[in-house]
């Protein structure tokens, strides 16, 4: 008899689990060369027992300690196992068709992008991840990358570009994004914190220098945030969404997810409270940039302009990828580049991919025209899909056409 998840301590077991089988899964099928059933039933018995927890009006009910619960919306992480399962259990053929029952337009973005990128060799790849080249999870913790999603992606990494990253604001490690992927080793860098921070593909780690006096003020927020979450009244901000994670010279604090799990008025007295936390600490604004996204509160130290060393600004994905440039010898100059992002937060990556090569193309997962007209103003060659799903298939078609 399988054991009932009821706290949200054993439904993260369970998803971690889920990942070290998905992990195997995609290890073996390239490989193998082959979908390999025989750890589909341990995911399928994973599914069942998400949806055995217990509900609430349409949401799951999990118990943190024995006198609080929390209500989770746990969409992505019971279709993803779904998707999952239909993937090693048919063709390609019939999962295209599946995902084309999920998705309006699927078949017609995808022959619109295939017409724009077929044949091309991309001398660097670099997309963001979450509601780019993966769906949205209402917790970065439990967003376990599923298999078809790992195989789309490892396929083109493999035949279509020379140098492949997936660079997010979240951490690289302690519950970030090494811990949530399943990618084969070697295949592809990983960049967190927006870049600050990463691994090469022969697991090499390197991190954007900071100053020590500006570790240490970030060290005194981390410790006062984590006294704060630890309190009964705020404890909840530590579980939905991203959480509270500690990333390479940025701290973000979730005050809201995608599914509105916080009353408005306690977001954004919440909201209020970290500004305090942080005014406190850097009464003069020269240490700290807060960037409220009305889900996440980013804390991010800041850097000197090229242009004026007195006018600090925040650290965003340009600045990761201009980082990476160098570190990395990817030597973007000599294009073509390939940008995938789905926010405003990404321009900034087509940005520096620009300014080394007009040799550069961007996919963003959108249907914000705003967004897609600022796209354009930045990078003519741009298309638009309008799920990650979609953008995944595309680049797995183009891997196919190579």
């Amino acid at each position: 008899m399988k054991k009932r998840i009821l706290t949200i301590q054993q439904f993260y077991a369970l998803m971690f689990l889920t990942k070290r089988i998905r992990a195997k899964i995609v290890d073996r099928y390239f490989k193998n060369k082959s979908k390999t059933q025989q750890l589909a039933g341990s995911l399928s018995s994973a599914l069942e027992q998400l949806e055995d927890i217990p509900k609430d009006s349409g949401k799951y009910r999990l118990f943190l300690r024995d006198d609080m619960y929390i209500h989770l919306d746990l969409t992505y992480e019971i279709e993803e196992l779904r998707k999952d399962l239909y993937f090693l259990r048919h063709s390609q053929d019939d999962f295209q068709r599946f995902l084309e029952k999920l998705h309006p337009g699927f078949s017609e973005q995808i022959r619109e992008g295939e017409h724009i990128l077929k044949g091309m060799h991309f001398r660097t790849f670099i997309t963001d991840r979450d509601g780019t080249v993966n769906n949205y999870c209402g917790r970065y913790k439990s967003s376990i990358q599923s298999i078809y999603n790992s195989i789309y992606l490892t396929r083109f990494a493999t035949c279509c570009a020379r140098n492949s990253v997936i660079l997010t604001s979240a951490p690289l490690d302690n519950v970030g994004l090494l811990d949530i992927s399943i990618n084969p080793s070697n295949t592809l860098i990983y960049a967190g914190s927006k870049g600050r921070e990463y691994i090469d593909t022969n697991g090499n780690i390197n991190r954007f220098p900071i100053e020590k006096e500006k570790q240490e003020k970030l060290d005194i927020l981390n410790r006062r945030l984590s006294q704060l979450v630890k309190k009964p009244d705020y404890e909840i901000y530590s579980l939905i969404g991203s959480g509270l994670q500690f990333k390479f010279g940025q701290t973000t604090i979730s005050r809201q997810d995608i599914y509105g799990t916080i009353p408005e008025d306690e977001s954004r007295n919440f909201l209020m409270t970290v500004s305090d936390i942080v005014y406190a600490i850097d009464p003069g604004k020269e240490f700290f940039v807060i960037e409220d996204t009305g889900k996440d509160i980013e804390i991010i130290l800041t850097i000197k302009r090229a242009c004026n060393s007195h006018d600090p600004k925040d650290f965003d994905k340009g600045d990761g990828v201009a980082f990476l440039n160098r570190q990395l010898n990817l030597i973007m100059a000599n294009g073509p580049n390939l940008i995938c992002g789905d926010t405003l937060s990404d321009i900034p990556m087509v940005s520096v991919s620009i300014e080394n090569t007009a040799d550069t193309w961007a996919v963003f997962v959108t249907d914000d025209n705003e967004l897609k007209q600022k796209v354009i103003a930045v990078c003519p060659n741009s298309f638009f899909v309008t799920q990650p799903d979609i953008l995944v298939s595309l680049l797995n078609n183009l891997s196919n056409r190579m």
